[in-house]
């Protein structure tokens, strides 16, 4: 006897997991680019200490103050260079029938989720890195080393007169696990619920530490240190609608915009330090070796 078993479905979605950005905590907002497509800023320079001449000699005619100089006035320039889009249609039978779970104000919401927000902050975190100011040779990070080639970022970033509050330390999951295994740190754990939110996690030589999944990384990326004055992240343009019953198409049109960039100041650079690996580090769980990939 033959039995037709039921198969249902129900109106849940299995969403994929993502990560809240932590954008905002490493970059500013300095500059406006609104009715501008390029942003010019000066760099001026400084004129050198002298021994002031108290006592010339006669027929002196010159400043007792030293030679007069012109001081350099020169500008830096940031055009933004990416300006980004997506459409999708959702037929209006395709939505009915699945529950409303093609719905596209959700899918709207996936989208910048999934797609936007990882794309904006793997670019912004590609160029701090690229122009940090400090990039010593890469090494293999073990939780014997980590302490101290932190301890070595912040050391250079004192020597560099950046201000000593406000760090940023953004660690991968894989380098966090290592810090966590190091005998020498002690994290400071105990922070407010606010700076949780925003995505810190801990607190290491006066530093918020960050942790960002690798995915949203440069490869082989260590550990950065930075100050969020050194890199000017602006979305000029965000822009998102949903067209309903448009021409040509039954159902719903999203489509969606946004115009963005980084850049680190020229004076700057100096404010972020960016500790490359030799390879990926494989953290295994109670033990403290690392593979390679």
């Amino acid at each position: 006897m033959a039995i037709s078993l039921v198969t249902q479905f129900q109106p849940y979605t299995d969403e994929i997991f993502t990560t809240e950005s932590k954008k905002e905590l490493l970059t500013n907002q300095d500059f406006e680019w609104t009715g501008a497509h390029t942003v010019k800023v000066y760099k001026i320079g400084t004129s050198k200490m002298t021994d002031y001449n108290r006592n010339p000699v006669p027929g002196f005619t010159g400043s007792r103050y030293g030679a007069i100089e012109d001081l350099d006035a020169t500008t830096e320039e940031f055009t933004l260079k990416n300006d980004r889009s997506f459409t999708f249609a959702i037929d209006k039978l395709d939505n009915d029938e699945t529950a409303q779970q093609l719905a596209a104000a959700s899918a709207l919401a996936r989208q910048c989720r999934e797609v936007v927000i990882p794309e904006v902050d793997s670019y912004t975190y590609g160029v701090m890195c690229e122009n940090a100011g400090t990039k010593p040779a890469a090494l293999a990070l073990t939780k014997e080393n980590v302490f101290d080639e932190i301890l070595n970022a912040s050391n250079t970033l004192d020597n560099a007169e950046v201000p000593e509050t406000g760090r940023i330390l953004v660690v991968a999951p894989d380098v966090y696990t290592l810090m966590k295994r190091c005998r020498d740190i002690i994290l400071e754990t105990d922070i407010g619920e606010d700076m949780r939110l925003k995505g810190v996690i801990a607190l290491i030589d006066g530093a918020k530490v960050v942790k960002v999944p690798a995915v949203r990384l440069p490869e082989n990326f260590g550990f950065m240190l930075a100050h969020p004055c050194a890199t000017v992240a602006p979305t000029k343009l965000e822009d998102y609608k949903v067209h309903e019953d448009p021409p040509g198409i039954s159902g719903s049109l999203v489509e969606g915009r946004i115009c963005y960039d980084a850049f680190v100041l020229d004076n700057k650079v100096k404010a972020i330090y960016y500790q490359e690996q030799t390879a990926k580090v494989a953290a295994k769980a109670g033990s403290g070796t690392q593979e390679t990939k």
